[in-house]
């Protein structure tokens, strides 16, 4: 278990639901507020957003994603799509600012020391690393530095990679570790998802693992919910039809309202594990099973036997696994065809 902010995540605790902002404010301000807004009238715990100076990420001429050239400028390099969607100093701060008035947790995955740097000074409570820097080993040194929780994404790692990553942060004394299950692919097939290695990533490390889901829709976060995870990270958009990089693999307002409500649904119905009734089944107990009944007119001194004694609804009386323990008993007084048998009837 791991704190970050007032919140507790682990496995005995709610699910911690990260609204992912990311670009998506397409270099607005103004836009990055309403993101926010959305993502507090959804009821998650936090909205994050990224970090950077594309001067320092990329070089001038790299390619942009596959997935990136399907949804921008077929002209523009990664390194000009990077610049058009930073976020100044300035900008952080009065999202911070604006996070801390509407109650919310600003999160920011930064994607290079520097802006790490900035976003500790800003006061976040946790950092999240991105699934490309798993294997930047100096670059996880320098943040599990800071002391803060760590969030990893392992999207496109090996479980080999997934466990050097771990072995770092440790290492430089930081064991507050999330480690999110990812596919990285915007958006991702649900036949890609492999939610099962969540389990395998918490029994190999024994730290708190979710789900950073790019699958369409809502079922697959759900279905990790409902496998274990104890954070759902998910990208959110005001419009999917908006032009950028991550719009298209991102969930409208209304459909991250109803991820974080089904995903709410989904917890309370794993329960604690021990098989027993709830207590609602009490009045459906009471008319679906069945007792031990008189099957006839039963006189006073009567022996009896198995044909004397029927099972009926309701199920308020003795129960069936009591029959041989009454054959055989003699009867106290007149008991009617149909009456409950009780103990306090007999010899």
């Amino acid at each position: 278990m791991i704190v970050i902010g007032n919140r507790t995540v682990g496995p005995d605790a709610l699910v911690f639901i990260i609204a992912e902002a990311g670009v998506n404010h397409n270099g607005s301000l103004e836009m990055a507020r309403q993101l926010v807004d959305v993502a507090v009238q959804a009821g998650a715990d936090a909205v994050k957003f990224q970090s950077f100076k594309a001067d320092r990420v990329v070089t001038r001429d790299a390619p942009k994603a596959d997935y990136q050239l399907q949804t921008t400028d077929v002209k523009e390099t990664q390194y000009e799509m990077l610049r058009r969607l930073e976020l100044s100093p300035e900008a952080h701060q009065e999202l911070f600012d604006y996070c801390r008035k509407k109650d919310i947790l600003f999160l920011s995955t930064p994607f290079d020391e520097e802006s790490a740097d900035y976003l500790d000074s800003l006061g976040v409570v946790a950092f999240k690393v991105p699934s490309g820097e798993i294997t930047n080993l100096s670059f996880l040194t320098h943040i599990a530095c800071k002391g803060k929780p760590v969030i990893v994404s392992t999207g496109m790692a090996y479980l080999s990679e997934v466990e050097r990553a771990v072995h770092t942060i440790e290492k430089a004394g930081n064991r507050n570790i999330v480690l999110l299950h990812c596919v990285s692919n915007y958006p991702a097939n649900p036949a890609d998802a492999n939610l099962r290695v969540m389990r395998t990533m918490n029994a190999a490390f024994g730290v708190p693992v979710g789900y950073s889901d790019h699958t369409p829709g809502i079922e697959v976060a759900l279905a990790a919910v409902a496998l274990g995870a104890c954070m759902i990270e998910k990208h959110f958009t005001l419009d999917r039809t908006l032009p950028g990089p991550d719009h298209r693999a991102s969930l409208e307002p209304n459909e991250l309202s109803t991820l974080v409500c089904a995903i709410r649904t989904v917890e309370s119905a794993l329960g604690h594990g021990r098989k027993e009734p709830a207590v609602s089944e009490a009045s459906t107990a009471a008319v679906a099973r069945r007792s031990l009944v008189a099957a006839q007119d039963i006189a006073a001194g009567t022996t009896l036997t198995e044909q004397l004694i029927a099972i009926k609804r309701p199920g308020t009386g003795l129960p069936p696994a009591m029959r041989p323990y009454l054959v055989g008993r003699t009867v106290r007084r007149s008991i009617p065809a149909g009456d409950l048998l009780t103990l306090e009837s007999l010899e």
